[in-house]
């Protein structure tokens, strides 16, 4: 909607992403869009079945195949506080390729499909970082740095972590990248 001309200031959080009021929660989400475990399936209970619906049509029309790998879309938020949900999809990290490209994407992506919905706050959680298996230092890194580097008309990137050790990554990433 507005012009990406600014770097959002970026905040970190210890919390519950579903609880956080923004204009859109980021949904580290799998391909098939239907929900799953950790940051999903917490979004998805929390939000209600708005949002399984909303993914389902998106499934029936315009993603038959599922959502790819560093790509995002939006979806209502349901029952949430926040107005959007945008669902990204994460790499698997795997020790023998390096897929940070497609971590920084659906970071880039999520900010990009903010613009396009016209949020002003996001709301990151670590993607990849979880059941994904992505080492917590280098997600960390890799979220701050794409978000950091990205030209968006959001005013505020908050990273939502729910656990400390997480945080706690963000928060040496943080400093260690001024």
């Amino acid at each position: 909607m507005g012009t990406p001309e600014r770097t959002p200031e970026i905040t970190l959080h210890r919390g519950d992403i579903t609880a956080a009021e923004v204009d859109a929660v980021v949904n580290a989400a799998n391909s098939g869009l239907m929900g799953g475990g950790g940051v999903d399936g917490a979004i998805h209970r929390a939000g209600g079945p708005a949002i399984l619906e909303a993914c389902r049509e998106l499934r029936r029309t315009t993603l038959p195949d599922g959502l790819p790998t560093g790509q995002a879309v939006a979806t209502t938020a349901g029952d949430l506080p926040a107005r959007w949900v945008i669902h990204t999809v994460g790499p698997v990290y795997a020790k023998s390729q390096d897929r940070s490209h497609l971590l920084a994407s659906a970071y880039r992506e999520s900010l990009r499909v903010a613009d396009e919905i016209g949020a002003a706050t996001v709301a990151f959680p670590a993607v990849s970082a979880g059941v994904y298996g992505w080492p917590l230092d280098d997600a960390a890194r890799i979220a701050l740095t794409a978000v950091r580097e990205a030209k968006t008309a959001v005013r505020e990137a908050r990273f939502v972590l729910f656990s400390d050790e997480v945080y706690a990554a963000f928060a040496r990433a943080a400093q260690s990248n001024g």
